[in-house]
């Protein structure tokens, strides 16, 4: 653990980014909590890790995912809001997100619901097919790069090792990607593309659907030849509840022929979607059932008719008449099965003890214990059933248990099936509810959201009925219960027409000044990409709207600052010269350059 990137907390970057603490460590950079006091937000700055800043090849790795997460801007994916690379630090902001990975999720849950898994490798499909559209493989996908927010969405995050794919002839050589999800492409040392993500997304499906990895084994080695030539069991056998289409959806993207999966994530969304529809339909079908409903009820004064023709009085009410017994025994039917669940709920109550076997044991005390440790403890398997139920306690750290039921040094009575013992966990996140601010002015609309404990974002919009500069809407909704920190978007009325405004020239001012002036002229900022450029570092290059254009009110400017001139090589020397003193230390190339060895490729 590198704790030397620790001195970065309290410091300030570039005048705006208040670092507060750390959140995260991986093998590159360091991902720090921070305030931005420009737009007094919340954000992630993920900074390079001081031995990798060392290297100019990780720098400009570095600088590449930059640019690649800039280019992308959808609700499935962790937004990239700044890059900045100075001598001394190159640091990425991102968008802070509240809540837990899906691997902590599913190791928690086991075996997740089918409407839940769906609605999860729906979203990710949705978050790769944009990045795909943009030319960016992802190329690690894996639950622990997965993020589940507080509302049950998700958001694709760490394109730490994407590249743009008109990048990767030079480097395809390189194995890149987590082991238990990686691609037999990957495996084999060969050049990926898209369906490389595919494959990884269909290992999570089979891990949702199953609660299993479909490859495990003692080494990395072991587990990327499995990748390469082996074949998973079908997760049917491990899930029989499974149905046959996701298990086929699920087999086709990890195919290990890459000609035989899916050939675009789009293909893959279209099949979840087709499945997503039908389970809603059914869904809703058995829950008319269970209202005693139907497609289509017949009225009561029509006839029936026959395909050919009206029936005679004597077939309708010979019909009708055995319509009545058919109710009558349903009727019967009905009381009998009422009885048998009567009785099953005085058996499972009150009748079980009185005749089975039983004794009595005393109810430890779980609370303070992290539940993981409870749950996967043998001893405690074989005498309880365990049932986690999250709540939130800002006071609790994440995964500590702070009530329990039964209660420690209850006495109950255990049979063969257990004790049921729920454990009440705590999330560590305080929810917050949003407060009601619509048609108040946005000013002090912002105030009330960021005393109450949230980050604020606001759009502007025209409106026929609400005043100018007043809060049409917000997401989340009033009422609405939402973590602290978390982020409350504002929909600022314009009024009933739209103001223009002339775009300002920015081309040659310095970042802040540039900013300054969009905020000056009632405009937005969009992104800001650094760029190679001879200009002075930190100068606006380029605008998204050309100077002393008419435009609309708030419209969004997106900026180009110059990161410096592009580093060269120096020339190589086709003779050593004669010299008198000592030359220069020249570093031996050999040398162990302190980077961890790439996965060996497997041979086919």
């Amino acid at each position: 653990m590198d704790n030397s990137m620790d001195r970065y907390i309290g410091q300030m970057l570039d005048d705006r980014y208040e670092i507060l603490e750390v959140i995260g460590r991986g093998g590159m950079a360091v991902v720090y909590k921070a305030r931005c006091h420009l737009m007094n937000r919340f954000v992630a700055i993920k900074i390079l890790r001081d031995d990798m800043a060392a290297d100019e090849e990780f720098r400009t790795h570095f600088k590449k995912e930059a640019q690649a997460v800039a280019m992308l801007s959808h609700p499935n994916i962790v937004s990239f809001y700044d890059v900045s690379r100075t001598p001394d630090v190159d640091y990425i902001v991102m968008e802070l997100i509240e809540g837990i990975t899906l691997k902590q999720y599913m190791k928690s849950q086991g075996v997740l619901k089918i409407k839940e898994s769906v609605h999860f490798a729906t979203q990710i499909a949705k978050a790769l097919s944009h990045a795909h559209s943009k030319g960016i493989v992802h190329r690690d996908i894996k639950p622990q790069n997965i993020m589940i927010c507080m509302d049950g969405s998700v958001k694709v995050a760490d394109f730490g090792i994407a590249y743009l794919e008109n990048m990767q002839a030079d480097e395809h050589k390189t194995t890149v990607g987590s082991v238990h999800y990686i691609s037999p492409e990957q495996a084999k040392g060969l050049t990926v593309d898209a369906r490389t993500d595919i494959y990884s997304l269909g290992v999570m499906m089979y891990e949702m659907f199953t609660g299993q990895l479909p490859y495990i084994g003692d080494s990395a080695e072991s587990i990327a030849r499995q990748h390469v030539t082996g074949t998973p069991i079908k997760p049917t056998f491990l899930n029989p509840e499974l149905p046959d289409e996701l298990e086929r959806i699920t087999l086709k993207a990890m195919c290990a022929d890459i000609n035989q999966r899916y050939q675009s994530v789009d293909e893959l969304l279209h099949d979840l979607e087709a499945y997503r529809i039908t389970l809603n339909a059914e869904s809703g079908m058995i829950a008319a059932q269970e209202q005693g409903q139907t497609p289509a009820a017949i009225p009561r004064n029509v006839m029936p008719v026959s395909r050919s023709g009206e029936l005679t009085k004597e077939k309708f009410f010979r019909r009708h008449r055995r319509a009545n017994k058919v109710s009558l025994l349903t009727g019967i039917l009905l009381v009998v099965a009422f009885a048998v669940l009567v009785f099953g709920a005085l058996w499972n109550y009150f009748l079980k003890d009185l005749f089975s076997e039983a004794v009595r044991i005393n109810i430890p005390n779980f609370v303070g214990s992290d539940y993981e440790d409870i749950i996967n403890n043998r001893e405690f398997q074989s005498l309880y059933n365990f049932t986690v139920v999250y709540t939130v306690d800002p006071q609790v750290a994440s995964g500590i248990i702070i009530d329990q039921t039964p209660s420690s040094g209850r006495s109950v009575m255990k049979d063969s099936s257990g004790v049921d013992v729920e454990l009440k966990v705590s999330t560590g996140i305080q929810m917050l509810q949003m407060p009601d601010v619509v048609n108040k002015e946005y000013r002090d609309a912002q105030m009330t959201l960021q005393k109450t404990g949230f980050v604020v974002e606001y759009d502007y919009a025209t409106s026929d009925t609400v005043t100018e500069n007043y809060v049409i809407s917000t997401n989340p909704e009033a009422g609405d219960s939402i973590p602290a920190g978390a982020t409350v978007y504002m929909t600022v009325s314009t009024g009933p027409n739209i103001v223009t405004v002339q775009m300002p020239n920015l081309v040659g001012l310095s970042r802040a000044v540039a900013i300054s002036r969009i905020e000056s002229a009632n405009l937005s900022l969009g992104t800001v990409t650094f760029v190679d450029s001879d200009m002075q570092v930190g100068t606006v290059i380029w605008q998204s709207v050309q100077a002393n254009t008419t435009v609309n009110e708030h419209t969004k400017v997106y900026l180009q600052v110059s990161s410096g001139p592009k580093e060269t090589e120096p020339p190589e020397t086709t003779a050593i010269p004669e010299v008198t003193e000592e030359p220069p230390t020249v570093a031996d190339p050999t040398a162990d350059d302190g980077l961890p060895e790439p996965v060996a490729p497997v041979a086919n």
